[in-house]
């Protein structure tokens, strides 16, 4: 006969070890007439411990500012002083690379990063990409002074979510400013003046020198990398944007191996369409025009609205459905040079399938 006065206890137990965390993720339990306890395993996808919760500010603060670091630039294009540009960068691993902003380092003959500790060290540039505002930088530095951020998923980042952004605005480095996530989806103008999509919006304090740092969670991972600041007075009275962490880990990724990286290219000009997305134009020479697709050759206005006729409204791209031209460069991003997608396209009315290889953006 089961032991009756011990199942209360035993029941007890399994409940604390939930809420506690304890090694179980998740367990189901059930009571027979009898007496019997019987438990199963179950599991739980993406359960995390208490202990991945969200911190408090000064915790991540603490964990967070010794990966941090002040980038000087001399002989640089970037944002700063005549004598060059000042920025803002983290620690991306214990190899010794360096995440900033493209213009902080553009065109710099010397690159200075200065740790949390005050020490300095001459860094060399790995690489750039101004296609996302991006670069590398290294340092040949003893791993007491490497202390890398972790990454997130930028895609389950919500609006209203918590953040801090961390930098040396201004050159006062280690300096912290609370907010949240304003928005997402947000398009930002790289040095290139190509789009960078998906960028995060933010209303905390950001300022010259804030470029090239961390926007980290409440967990004191990396969500993006703080990159531009829209204001009349050019200061944080209005919003910043940053980078997405999926965006840099894959652009980074590609830095760290080469030191270049290839964006996928498709060559058109777009416009909404209340179908998809209009081609606008098609650039000469570029894949599109390969693959014979065709741009708009006139306009007509739909309540109140001007809208490109005559050419190829784009529908789909590879199986997933175009609502947006921010959608539709996304996609082609998401891809690389060589790639063969198939695009659908409305024509005179009528649908039809379009096979592209995408080429390398110039």
């Amino acid at each position: 006969m089961a032991d009756r006065s011990r199942t209360p206890l035993l029941v007890a137990a399994l409940a604390s070890m939930l809420v506690l965390g304890l090694g179980l993720g998740a367990a189901a339990f059930a009571l027979l007439d009898d007496g019997t306890t019987i438990v199963r395993q179950v599991t739980v996808e993406n359960s995390e411990p208490v202990a991945a919760s969200d911190l408090p500010a000064t915790a991540i603060y603490d964990r967070a500012e010794k990966g941090v670091v002040e980038i000087a630039a001399s002989g640089g294009s970037g944002v700063g002083s005549q004598s060059g540009a000042q920025g803002s960068g983290f620690v991306f691993d214990e190899d010794g690379h360096i995440v900033t902003n493209q213009h902080v380092v553009a065109g710099a003959s010397s690159i200075s990063i200065s740790f949390w500790n005050g020490v300095e060290r001459e860094a060399t540039l790995v690489g750039t990409d101004p296609s996302t505002d991006l670069a590398v930088v290294r340092v040949n530095a003893p791993k007491s002074l490497l202390f890398p951020l972790p990454l997130a998923d930028s895609s389950a980042v919500r609006v209203g979510d918590p953040v801090l952004a961390f930098g040396s605005p201004f050159g006062l480095e280690g300096t912290v400013t609370s907010g949240i996530v304003s928005a997402l989806h947000r398009e930002m103008t790289a040095p290139n003046n190509y789009t960078i999509t998906d960028t995060i919006q933010t209303d905390a304090a950001i300022n010259h020198g804030n470029s090239g740092g961390p926007l980290l969670d409440r967990r004191g991972r990396v969500i993006g990398v703080n990159a531009q600041i829209e204001s009349e007075s050019g200061g944080s009275d209005g919003v910043g944007f940053a980078i997405p962490s999926d965006t840099v880990r894959s652009i980074v990724r590609q830095l760290v191996a080469t030191g270049e990286v290839e964006h996928a290219y498709l060559g058109i000009r777009m416009a909404a369409s209340s179908d998809g997305v209009s081609v606008t134009e098609v650039l000469p020479g570029t894949p599109a025009a390969k693959a014979g697709l065709r741009a708009a050759t006139g306009t007509e206005v739909v309540d109140g609205q001007e809208q490109p006729t005559g050419g190829d409204v784009v529908l789909a791209f590879d199986g997933e459905k175009v609502t947006s031209a921010v959608a539709l460069q996304s996609a082609v991003d998401a891809r690389r040079p060589g790639d063969t997608v198939h695009i659908v396209v409305l024509r005179n009315g009528s649908r039809r399938t379009i096979e592209v290889t995408l080429g390398v953006r110039p």
